[in-house]
């Protein structure tokens, strides 16, 4: 006898919400981690084209989002040293604001490819999750 209370597996995706979802998680990364971690977790098993992409939009923002809290961290304890400590913290803030902005560009390129039928793939991204 089954278990009426057990979880049924969710639909698959259409391949309209497949790249829908898929694109989303790329443009999600505009804002950092949440919005492809939320997309993968929620999404992955239901499409393979939001799998694909969801993974390589998490791999990008766990990596800048790594890279903008530990700039912030180091660039708030380099503040307390006198002169060179103020100098090194605004050369790290104009990192992350680089770092910010070439999240920005590549979030939208890879959406606009994905949303476009195609596959995006971030340069120069170490991937956590395979």
């Amino acid at each position: 006898m089954s278990d009426p209370m057990a979880a049924k597996p969710a639909a698959p995706l259409s391949a309209q919400d497949d790249k829908l979802w898929a694109s989303l998680a790329h443009f999600g990364n505009i804002i950092l981690l949440v919005p492809a971690l939320v997309i993968h977790l929620v999404f992955k098993d239901r499409g393979r084209l939001v799998r694909q992409e969801s993974t390589e939009a998490l791999n990008w923002t766990i990596n800048v989002t790594g890279i903008v809290v530990a700039g912030n961290i180091l660039s708030a304890i380099l503040t307390y040293i006198p002169f060179v400590g103020g100098i090194i913290a605004l050369l790290i803030g104009l990192v992350i604001w680089l770092v910010v902005i070439v999240n920005l560009v590549f979030a939208i390129i890879g959406g606009v490819r994905v949303n476009g039928g195609g596959a995006y793939r971030y340069p120069i991204n170490y991937r956590w999750i395979k």
